[in-house]
């Protein structure tokens, strides 16, 4: 019996990693594992590799995804979704994984209802999937941010300037809020509570006033101004989950600030920096327990489900569920952002 993997959308520290214990699950059982390049494309395209545990056992430690990726939407392509079952069934698959983001998933829930033996393993830096506390990935990236804004922190204080550090997230702050407090930042804006420009130039101006002439901001790419509720997005790029390209927030941030205070001011975009890299441990431990339990499922023939963790256990949600709604930061992580502020 042959089970598929896939990797959809963007990569993160940790996809190996469950590759791997899923590939030494699926060989336990007695089963090949078939791997699929390039996300969707690959059921699309007939893009197909085998996988061995002998080819991937080293690969717990690797960034990125050993299966390639990409942001393909079948969904939204004609007779899309109808050639990746129908490739699905002509490779001889029995089952298949599908490793990724909301979008990824809510490809494999549609998918799912329309006949697809498929289970979910939930990945993103962004960490705003609602039916898990936790997507591995996240704690990878937010220790890459951390040690950027570490590096940004000293370089600043050296100059007397202001530093304004633009990191992912283009819905949910996870990444901004947690970064940002381990580094100490003294600003950090997220995109569940627009600001106000005005308000940030005068912290940034209460700061000198005390002799502070250093300030460290950090600003996710999907913060809007307060009233006008704008946004940053480079124009006409738009992925096929029609979701716009943002970026453009921390240059303007920093444009202002020195524009109405005179202040030096830098502006840095981390982009995919904090993507890349190796996985953190606990990335590795988590994604190694989602792949064993996602093989898991298919095992016990529960298709349609996602692994999630709740707590330190791992459960199985619906993929519908899983994909219905966001994770966003909540008024008691505000709280600790405007408390630890000055």
């Amino acid at each position: 019996m042959k089970v598929g993997l896939l990797t959809g959308g963007g990569d993160c520290a940790g996809l190996n990693s469950l590759i791997r214990a899923a590939v030494k699950r699926i060989e336990e059982y007695g089963w090949e594992a078939v791997g699929i390049r390039y996300g969707w494309r690959g059921l699309l395209d007939n893009d197909m590799v085998d996988l061995s545990y002998k080819s991937v056992s080293e690969k717990i430690g690797v960034g990125g995804t050993i299966l390639k990726t990409s942001r393909t939407n079948p969904i939204k392509l004609k007779d899309g979704a109808e050639t990746v079952v129908r490739n699905f069934n002509r490779a001889g698959l029995y089952a298949l994984l599908a490793i990724g983001g909301d979008d990824t998933l809510g490809v494999a829930s549609a998918l799912y209802k329309m006949g697809l033996k498929v289970v979910g393993a939930p990945k993103t830096i962004d960490n705003d999937l609602s039916a898990t506390d936790i997507t591995f990935g996240f704690d990878s990236a937010v220790n890459e941010a951390m040690h950027a804004l570490d590096n940004l922190k000293t370089t600043g204080e050296s100059h007397d300037r202001v530093m304004v550090a633009e990191v992912m997230g283009r819905e949910a702050g996870w990444i901004a809020a947690h970064a940002g407090i381990a580094a100490g930042a003294h600003i950090v804006l997220v995109p569940e509570e627009p600001f106000s420009v005005s308000d940030v130039i005068s912290s940034v101006k209460a700061r000198h006033n005390r002799g502070l002439l250093s300030t460290l901001i950090v600003v996710a790419e999907g913060a809007r101004i307060k009233d006008s509720g704008k946004s940053f997005s480079k124009e006409g790029r738009i992925d096929a989950f029609e979701h716009p390209e943002l970026g453009g927030i921390g240059q303007f941030l920093a444009n202002e600030i020195t524009r109405e205070s005179g202040y030096e001011t830098r502006a840095v975009t981390l982009g995919h920096t904090i993507r890349g890299g190796t996985p953190t441990a606990f990335d590795r431990y988590l994604a190694t327990r989602f792949g064993l339990a996602a093989v898991d499922l298919i095992k016990e023939g529960k298709f349609g489900m996602m692994v999630a963790i709740h707590g330190t256990e791992i459960k199985s949600v619906k993929l519908e569920d899983a994909v219905s709604s966001k994770k966003f930061i909540d008024g008691t992580m505000l709280g600790v952002l405007k408390a630890l502020s000055y």
